[in-house]
């Protein structure tokens, strides 16, 4: 059999475009997730390792969907060679268990990780430039203006929240947590 393997690290990915080369590939089943490459406790890629057989091919779309750490990406291969599977990075080719065929996937898992840890390295840098602006505020910027937020809190006063809510677009639950976090406590 031929088993495809799709996954994708945050919803903004596209795992529909993995999934149609796979298909293209014409796997006979295809496993997928969204599940950050950095973690090893990937359930579907656990699920697919169990079941995957001598004589099988795994077709995985690139190689950093297939791990993240040239260590893992290694006792992976080493597993799935021991178990008599061909591996198929689309964007590589074939992988072949032997001594140039298993060099060949040591040293792009390594620029793999190496390519990991460049962006995170960039990210982090990118962070404390960012902390050093006046007015920086760590995390997702809000989605409404506080005069916005005071409009909708008007409206309360005359609207139910469902009503506000179509009026605004403000959700109920940012509009009752808002208005909860403005309780007065002290009277």
């Amino acid at each position: 059999m031929k088993y495809g393997y799709a996954r994708v690290s945050t919803r903004h990915q596209d795992l529909e475009g993995q999934m149609r080369q796979l298909e293209e590939e014409h796997c006979d089943r295809i496993y997928f997730e969204k599940i950050t490459g950095t973690k090893n406790d990937r359930p579907e890629f656990q699920k697919l390792l169990q079941e995957i057989q001598t004589g099988d091919t795994l077709v995985v779309t690139k190689l950093d969907r297939f791990a993240r750490s040239t260590q893992n990406a290694l006792n992976t291969i080493k597993l799935l060679f021991e178990k008599g599977v061909k591996i198929n990075v689309l964007n590589l080719g074939v992988i072949e268990n032997t001594s140039t065929g298993r060099l060949i996937f040591t040293i792009f898992s390594a620029f793999a990780d190496f390519e990991r840890d460049l962006i995170v390295e960039r990210t982090q840098e990118g962070k404390e430039i960012a902390k050093q602006r006046p007015g920086f505020r760590e995390g997702r910027p809000k989605k409404f203006s506080q005069q916005q937020i005071n409009l909708a809190m008007s409206l309360l006063e005359t609207h139910s929240y469902t009503e506000v809510e179509k009026m605004t677009g403000i959700s109920k639950s940012t509009l009752t947590r808002y208005k909860r976090s403005k309780v007065d406590f002290s009277q």
